[in-house]
Parts: C-alpha cells; structure tokens; sequence
C-alpha cells in the first residue's frame, strides 16, 4: 500500500486528436475512423487501429484533394498520389514535411527515432527502372524474343 505507484493514463485517441487541433492542426475525420491532419499545404492521414496508439500513416505535401507521399527514384525525389500524378521534391518542400512530422509527433507524444530525425525518409523506393517490378506479372525477356523469332509480333 506505501509503495504502490500510480498507474500511467494513456490518453485516447481522440483526446490526441484533440492535443493536434489545439497545436494549430486542421483536422478532419475520414469514414473509416482515422484523420486527415493539414497544416498549410502539408497533410497527413493518422489512424490507431483499434489499439489507442495513433501512427502517422502517410504524411505529403497536398496535390488537389490527395495527399502526395515522398517517392525516391534514386536520382531524385518525388511526390506521387494515389491516382498516379508525380511532382518533384522540392528542397523547401522536404524541410517543411519533415517540420510538419516533427510537430506532428511531438502533439500526439509519439517517440521520435533516430534515423527520422535526421531527415525526411521514405516509404517508397524506385530505384531501377524495370517496368512493372511490383506488380508481379513481369514481361520475360525469352518470352518475347521467341514471339519475334517466329513472326507473330
């Protein structure tokens, strides 16, 4: 009874959602539960899934009404939504997304990594150009050679 600690409140996910709008966030709720969070032309979509821990799940700078997610090609970085537009990263760009999840983080009490704080990272790499690489169904190059040895192309 002299030693017994006080237990740790976890705040629920709306009372975070609630800590986002009072630091400067638009909010607005999307159909399936999650939110969409916009500060200046820089959104992100944060959900918890049920478990009362909210992660960012996709953070971009705002490309009509989608949210354009960093792309690195390998030679340069871009913006890509989900219906396919892709526009440069620009330098200011980066530094504004990478300033929007920082903040971001630091309203909804999230721990900030090591290798996230040194810069904006990426989920989506594209560094070789073979065509149709994560779509599965890969032209084989035997394939089409054998077409054109027997003149059906």
């Amino acid at each position: 009874m002299f030693f017994r600690r006080e237990r740790t409140r976890i705040p629920a996910f709306a009372e975070r959602v609630e800590l986002l709008s009072r630091a400067g966030f638009a909010i607005s709720k999307l159909p399936d539960g999650r939110v969409k969070v916009i500060k200046g032309d820089i959104a992100a979509t944060i959900g918890d899934e049920g478990k009362n821990q909210p992660s960012i799940e996709k953070a971009g700078i705002l490309i009509g009404d989608e949210i354009g997610v960093l792309l690195s090609s390998g030679y340069q970085m871009f913006f890509e939504t989900p219906s396919g537009k892709r526009t440069p990263a620009m330098a200011e760009q980066l530094r504004a997304l990478h300033q929007f999840e920082d903040d971001v983080k630091d309203a909804l009490d999230l721990t900030n990594l090591y290798n996230t704080s040194l810069g904006t990272t990426s989920a989506k790499h594209m560094y070789d150009r073979v065509t149709k690489r994560d779509s599965g169904d890969q032209p084989k190059p035997w394939t089409k050679k054998t077409l054109l040895a027997a003149g059906k192309v």
